[in-house]
């Protein structure tokens, strides 16, 4: 076996030796390590739950005992059901942070992306529900930088409307410094905002009825200076038309400051400037219209306005439509809390990990790969081409 591949592997093995056994001593007859990378190769390579890891073992017997530590030959299925029902998803996650921040230097360093796009959204496993033990589905919100296509950090809650206690939290679990978050409305607060600002970033929130006030005033302030055109005040704007699946979308992003005497100004923490998008599309042979309104921390520049607004649906594109796609999330029946949000978490992991590979092929096909060749899983695993 190629020695870059040894290196890369020992490099990753590395990443989880602080991670603390929760299993006791009589159950502990294969390394935790060991168990925690075969779990994750297994992902790479399609398993969906605790009984595929453990076919996916057993058919790679051979080679997983010549790069793992499996002094006692490969483990069976409920010792990965236990090890992923016993490790708290916040020590799990923990030891992910070293790998990450390698990740995300790299990423940086490719794109050139100075000011990254970190965009905070919700998503649920909707078959992970137990009505009968009163387990409701799962709902992740992930930290998603855009344009690294890597997943920094989960944090599940009961249900969507506990985002608002969840992104604290998450805030709290990632180093945002020196990027854009975006969020859309339901985490449009101001405590979020203050700590987001805090953290010594930036944000772009979306607007809705649940504040409702701010965003009447938004909608006033913004139709008043359109009567006349942005004659009497600092405004920038700028146009994007794209076509895709046979149809067009043309966006037009308007952007300007926040006046001094406008409503609750004080209370929102950074707060410079406001936004507007206009979307006209056609769908179904008809041509349709829709206006979304933000507020944000980031000085006026309708460009950078623009990038952060286009950043966040990728969350839904890159993140939430690949993990039911491509990873069948949504048809997950994992109804055991913490094996859940664990497998949860190694799945984005694994979508990070994927689109780190510097292979043109989709997520999909490279997903295939990882099953169909040893090399190239470890490739995609280890971070190396050869």
């Amino acid at each position: 076996m190629a020695k870059a591949q040894h290196v890369g592997l020992d490099e990753v093995v590395a990443y989880f030796d602080e991670l603390e056994d929760p299993r006791s001593e009589i159950n502990q007859k294969h390394p935790l390590v060991s168990v925690v990378v075969i779990a994750m190769m297994a992902v790479l390579s399609g398993a969906g739950g605790p009984t595929a890891i453990a076919r996916w073992a057993a058919l790679k017997e051979e080679f997983l005992l010549n790069v793992l530590n499996l002094p006692n030959g490969i483990p069976r299925k409920d010792v990965f059901r236990r090890v992923l029902s016993l490790l708290k998803p916040e020590a799990f996650q923990a030891c992910f942070a070293n790998w990450l921040q390698s990740l995300r230097a790299k990423a940086a360093a490719t794109t050139g992306v100075e000011q990254p796009i970190y965009a905070i959204d919700g998503k649920s496993a909707r078959r992970s529900h137990d009505r009968k033990n009163g387990l409701g589905a799962l709902h992740a919100v992930t930290v998603w930088a855009s344009e690294f296509g890597l997943s920094l950090g989960q944090v599940a809650c009961a249900e969507k409307s506990n985002e608002i206690t969840a992104i604290p939290e998450l805030l709290r679990l990632v180093d945002i410094q020196g990027t854009i978050i975006t969020i859309d409305a339901m985490g449009c607060q101001k405590d979020i905002a203050a700590e987001i600002i805090h953290k010594k970033a930036d944000y772009v929130l979306a607007l809705k009825g649940n504040q409702d006030k701010l965003h009447q005033a938004v909608i006033h302030c913004l139709d008043k200076h359109l009567e006349n055109d942005f004659a009497e005040v600092e405004a920038r704007q700028c146009a994007t038309t794209e076509e895709a699946h046979g149809r067009t979308d043309r966006r037009v992003y308007t952007q300007l400051p926040i006046p001094k005497d406008f409503v609750a100004k004080e209370a929102w923490a950074g707060m410079r400037t406001m936004g507007m998008v206009v979307r006209h599309y056609r769908k179904d042979g008809t041509e349709n219209m829709d206006v979304r309104y933000y507020i944000s921390s980031l000085p006026l520049g309708v460009k950078q306005f623009a990038r952060a607004v286009r950043g966040h649906w990728g969350i839904e594109n890159g993140c939430h439509w690949i993990l039911d796609m491509t990873f069948r999330e949504d048809e997950s029946r994992l109804r055991e809390p913490h094996v859940r949000e664990n497998f949860a978490w190694l799945n984005r992991f694994v979508l990070s990990l994927l689109k780190q590979h510097p292979r043109k092929d989709s997520v999909a096909m490279k997903r295939r790969a990882c099953g169909w060749s040893d090399d190239f899983m470890l490739e995609v695993f280890g971070g190396t081409t050869l």
